[in-house]
């Protein structure tokens, strides 16, 4: 399974990529504003961030377009700046039937605000490169995240589907164990989150344990090791 970073905070990315190993990094304009940089100005940081890499970078176009037309302009514009950049269209008619072209014309494409299976089945048939359903979105209002992207899962098996799908909008570690148990590709968090899941105060307990027990004994003289 891949970890994305979700960010667009390049400290955050940095760390992230130099001391996680992180496998790409996924944006959107909460993100981007967030930063407190313009658009462009930030992805041009993670794309030179990245350059010469085959991480991919989501980058979402403008969410006021809504027809295809424009969202496909949008998204040649976007893919033009940079290899790295995967195209963000949300999962609507007219953006499914942007990501299609696009994906047509060798522009990879990340459907992103899937909510529901039907629009993740229809995203993978066209061929969209990730598919992103929001999970804690849902799951904020009583649905099975976890059922939920084990039944595209297995959806995507049965047909074979070649979409990469990305578990989206993730708040804790212990979703992260439960999407790799139903079998995700890929998941993308915060950066808080992350740290947060590589923590366990039981580690601490134990590295407290052993702390005290090596200050009671004698470590010796390793110049007289045998060889």
């Amino acid at each position: 399974m891949k970890y994305f970073l979700d960010s667009a905070i390049m400290d955050e990315i940095r760390y992230a990529k130099a001391n996680w190993g992180v496998d790409g990094i996924t944006t959107n304009p909460r993100h981007i504003k967030t930063s407190g940089k313009p658009f462009y100005t930030v992805i041009n940081e993670i794309a030179l961030e990245y350059a010469g890499s085959d991480a991919p970078i989501s980058v979402e176009i403008n969410p006021h377009l809504t027809e295809a037309e424009d969202m496909i302009a949008a998204g040649k514009q976007l893919a033009s700046l940079s290899p790295n950049f995967v195209i963000k269209i949300p999962c609507t008619e007219q953006g499914l039937v942007a990501a299609k072209t696009l994906t047509e014309q060798g522009i990879r494409c990340n459907v992103t605000l899937v909510f529901t299976i039907s629009q993740a089945i229809q995203a993978a048939r066209i061929g969209a490169h990730f598919v992103s359903p929001f999970v804690f979105w849902l799951e904020q209002n009583g649905m099975d995240g976890v059922d939920y992207i084990r039944k595209i899962k297995k959806i995507y098996q049965t047909y074979g589907y070649k979409s990469e799908i990305i578990a989206a909008a993730i708040r804790d570690g212990n979703k992260i164990a439960a999407f790799a148990e139903a079998g995700v590709d890929i998941v993308t968090c915060g950066f808080d989150v992350y740290k947060d899941s590589f923590h366990s105060p039981y580690t601490h307990h134990g590295i407290a344990i052993f702390s005290n027990a090596w200050d009671g004994t004698e470590e010796g003289d390793i110049s007289q090791w045998k060889k």
